[in-house]
């Protein structure tokens, strides 16, 4: 890929930072998790929306700016340099508009889009249930066919922001003969549904960022069905492959960590040699992350498709995203208990092999789809 870029890649990187500069809020907003920290997240993304910097690489009809991959690689850079405020809408924005572009009627996009670029609806991420975490063919959760529509009952837990979002996505059960990886179909509902129970799960600190979802006998018109019905699998590994390969965790964001870290072991001064070397693996890491996010932007724009090789990522990026902070506490010591964003990056970083599928999982998959070695033998 030609990393030198074009006039009109770089106005359009000058322009993101030029703004972000302008609008970043001065302060940090309040945690997301919260429902003043909900509202003003929300408001964030209005403002974003407003300059059509939301969602850059949609097109122009649903909010977006018909922007490159390379230019939303490069917005997502600026953004995290700049220190602006998390996504409230990745759910939505980096998961299920994927899965939309891919697999939705244009009156699903018409319908769905514009409102989720500019932070009108929120939405939840509604898989994993009790009995099936990263085991997804494993939902219990039905979906049954009536006049119009279906009908959805079961338990979705671990759904990330469901205590304060307006609707969710996933997969239900559609026809229980069926195979485990057959007979499921991916379905959209509103969250203030008939039918439907929230109950936040607090954290450690006490803020809802997940919830379960209780549906009982909650009616969903055919039009907020993704794909075919009893396709949903297939439709859903567009949606997986999204959250483990590219959109979710962009390089920006870790860049941005590794200058934080560097900036941090330059103000502790001499702190040893384990200590630099450190440092400098972070730096490393976070490079070779960046570039191989340009591979696999060069790679879709020839007419790839992110596949099994997404699982590679996903291992890689959680498990550099925990030695990034477990670094910069040895450089804090004792001190570290004060700084806030490092400690709360830290606990964040522990969540990152379990989310978007189990890293355990992942190493499963990377044996047996892309070595080809023998079901099991990887354990």
């Amino acid at each position: 890929m030609d990393l030198d870029l074009d006039e009109g890649t770089r106005e359009f990187q000058r322009e993101v930072r030029e703004f972000l500069a302008a609008n970043v809020p001065a302060e940090p907003l309040p945690s997301m998790d919260t429902e003043a920290g909900f509202a003003a997240h929300r408001a964030w993304e209005r403002t974003l929306a407003e300059a059509r910097l939301s969602v850059v690489s949609w097109p122009r009809e649903f909010g977006g700016r018909d922007a490159s991959l390379l230019e939303w690689v490069l917005f997502e850079q600026e953004y995290y340099a700049a220190g602006a405020p998390g996504r409230v809408s990745q759910n939505g924005i980096f998961l299920l508009a994927p899965t939309l572009f891919e697999h939705g009627t244009p009156e699903q996009l018409e319908r769905i889009m514009p409102r989720m670029a500019r932070g009108d609806d929120i939405w939840a991420q509604a898989w994993s249930e009790p009995e099936a975490g990263s085991d997804l063919a494993g939902i219990r959760s039905t979906a049954r066919r009536t006049e119009g529509g279906w009908v959805l009952s079961g338990q979705k837990t671990w759904s990330s922001r469901a205590a304060f979002a307006d609707r969710a996505f996933g997969l239900f059960r559609s026809d229980p003969a069926a195979e485990r990886h057959r007979g499921l179909t991916y379905l959209m509902f509103p969250l203030d549904a008939d039918g439907v129970t929230v109950r936040p799960i607090p954290q450690l600190d006490g803020e809802p960022g997940f919830a379960e979802i209780f549906l009982d006998d909650v009616f969903v018109p055919d039009s907020d069905v993704i794909g075919a019905p009893n396709e949903g699998w297939r439709v859903a590994m567009s949606t997986s492959s999204n959250e483990r390969g590219l959109s979710l965790r962009s390089p920006g964001r870790f860049s941005a960590t590794a200058q934080r870290l560097i900036d941090l072991w330059t103000e502790r001064g001499d702190t040893g040699t384990a200590a630099r070397d450190a440092v400098v693996d972070a730096w490393l890491g976070s490079e070779a992350y960046r570039l191989h996010t340009f591979g696999t932007v060069t790679r879709l724009d020839e007419g790839g498709k992110l596949g099994a090789e997404s699982s590679i990522t996903k291992v890689f990026w959680s498990e550099l995203d925990i030695a990034m902070h477990e670094t910069a506490l040895d450089l804090l010591g004792p001190e570290a208990e004060q700084a806030s964003r490092w400690t709360d990056g830290y606990l964040f970083s522990l969540s990152g092999p379990i989310y978007a599928g189990t890293n355990e999982i992942q190493r499963n998959i990377i044996a047996e789809r892309l070595l080809g070695l023998p079901r099991g033998s990887n354990r």
